[in-house]
């Protein structure tokens, strides 16, 4: 019992946290391929020295046996991270989360083909009511602008990215999270860097001293602390728990950018969360009810 309450305490932590990634990011006046590889690099940095202090091995053997599916899923991952942090500059923070979240939509729909799962009525609703719920959150209607459809473009790109890393880690054999989590953000490192190296003047990049604590945040905090926390409290919490738990994220997010950069809130904006994360969660809950 105290294993399962200190594992919840560490997962709601990592959820908060995660929720204020787009804070950040807003602080660091650097490109955002820039800062997705930082973010990668001290991020495995960290993991590699949590890892040793703790004195956890590494599988080897099931990381050779995953190991092309974990570079994909790697890559996916990083070039994700760009998507995303382009849509926090584009439209609100609280607008590229929901769209984000979009991912478990994908997954779902996905899952006949990818995971020879069948598609059930309930689940098929879910995800109506959430792509209804998307469609007040982007402004579909016309009611936003063309830069904040940009943003929505860009955030639905990342959880299409985020979607594939999802699919991909399900068709993984035996693996510890850790492990997986390293090799994945490694992966997303060494795939970020030739592509910052090509498309980025790095000479000519600056980062005041204003963006140097966010960044050092992002990749210490945002990445490290709380990857290495989400995966040491999954082995104590069923996948029910964690799956809704993993809700707070988005949550904090809408709330964090009404409250702290003033984003504006519209009634769409707001039943449109609501539709977004209720469907998702009740098909979260569907989906574990009928688990063994």
């Amino acid at each position: 019992m105290k294993s399962q309450r200190s594992a919840r305490l560490c997962m709601i932590f990592s959820m908060l946290v995660f929720g204020t990634v787009g804070i950040f990011v807003r602080q660091v006046s650097l490109p955002s391929s820039v800062i997705a590889l930082v973010r990668g690099v001290i991020g495995t940095a960290f993991l590699l020295v949590f890892s040793t202090l703790r004195k956890t091995k590494v599988d080897r053997s099931a990381i050779r046996a995953n190991l092309l599916l974990l570079i994909l899923s790697g890559v996916c991952i990083g070039f994700n991270w760009i998507l995303l942090f382009e849509a926090y500059r584009y439209t609100t923070v609280a607008t590229a989360t929901l769209c984000y979240y979009l991912a478990p939509v994908f997954i779902i729909l996905c899952s006949p083909l990818v995971l020879k799962e069948r598609l059930t009525l309930s689940r098929l609703l879910c995800v109506f009511g959430a792509l209804a719920g998307m469609v007040l959150v982007s402004g579909a209607a016309g009611l936003s602008s063309s830069r904040e459809l940009i943003g929505v473009m860009f955030g639905v790109g990342a959880a299409t990215l985020y979607a594939t890393a999802v699919l991909m880690n399900k068709k993984m054999g035996e693996i510890s999270g850790f492990d997986r989590t390293l090799v994945q953000l490694a992966s997303a490192s060494a795939a970020l860097l030739p592509y910052v190296l090509l498309t980025e003047k790095l000479g000519s990049l600056t980062l005041t001293k204003t963006g140097i604590i966010p960044l050092l945040v992002l990749g210490v905090l945002h990445t490290g602390v709380c990857y290495a926390l989400y995966f040491l409290s999954l082995k104590d919490l069923s996948a029910q728990s964690s799956s809704i738990l993993s809700y707070i994220d988005p949550v904090f997010a809408v709330i964090l950018s009404a409250v702290l950069l003033k984003e504006p809130m519209t009634w769409q904006t707001a039943v449109g969360a609501v539709l977004v994360l209720g469907c998702m969660i009740i098909s979260e809950l569907n989906i574990r009810k009928k688990l063994p």
